[in-house]
């Protein structure tokens, strides 16, 4: 595994409320912590593990639910108290260029995961170890899980960590994102 380095914990005031801030670095991947100020408090933490998607996250794109997941989850960590981990690897880690690549083959009728395997790459290839080195530095051992996705569960607890609850994080569908969604729902068995 690669070496992590970590930053200090800084206050971030957000429009969704205060959180305290983390990063950590791994080879060319900066990945971020949000946590509740009452974080420390807390027994089991909510935790919402989103992975970046930068045309979705800020440019607001419809051809996913990336963006209103985050949103869901910051207003939820915020009232609930928890964490958001910004795990930085965009596009299910094929990176924001092959993103378009894959972009341009959705546009010609291949779904999200046929678009990423005809340019080469795996239907999802992220790597969770930051993930792991998140929950090792924060000594997580049970929490409340935010997502629909079943191989983050898996992950989760094969760290050790109990999955308590398991919120979903199911937001509003549009003509746009319709096709991915149900793509992520019947092909990667998303709980939707």
């Amino acid at each position: 595994m690669q070496q992590i380095e970590k930053s200090n914990i800084a206050s971030l005031p957000t429009k969704y409320g205060m959180f305290k801030i983390k990063a950590y670095k791994q080879g060319d991947q900066e990945h971020l912590v949000l946590l509740s100020e009452n974080f420390e408090d807390l027994e089991v933490p909510y935790v919402r593990i989103h992975s970046e998607c930068l045309t979705g996250d800020t440019f607001g794109s419809l051809k996913c639910d990336c963006q209103n997941q985050l949103d869901l989850a910051l207003k939820f960590i915020a009232a609930n108290g928890g964490m958001v981990i910004y795990h930085r690897q965009e596009g299910r880690n094929i990176g924001l260029l092959n993103k378009v690549n894959a972009y341009c083959l959705q546009d010609q009728g291949r779904n999200t995961i046929e678009a990423n395997e005809e340019l080469g790459f795996a239907a999802d290839a992220r790597e969770y170890s930051v993930v792991a080195e998140i929950f090792k530095d924060f000594e997580l051992k049970e929490i409340n899980l935010l997502t629909n996705n079943p191989q983050k569960i898996t992950f989760v607890e094969s760290l050790g960590v109990r999955v308590v609850e398991r919120i979903p994080a199911i937001t509003a569908v549009n003509k746009y994102n319709k096709r991915y969604i149900q793509t992520k729902k019947e092909q990667m068995n998303h709980m939707l």
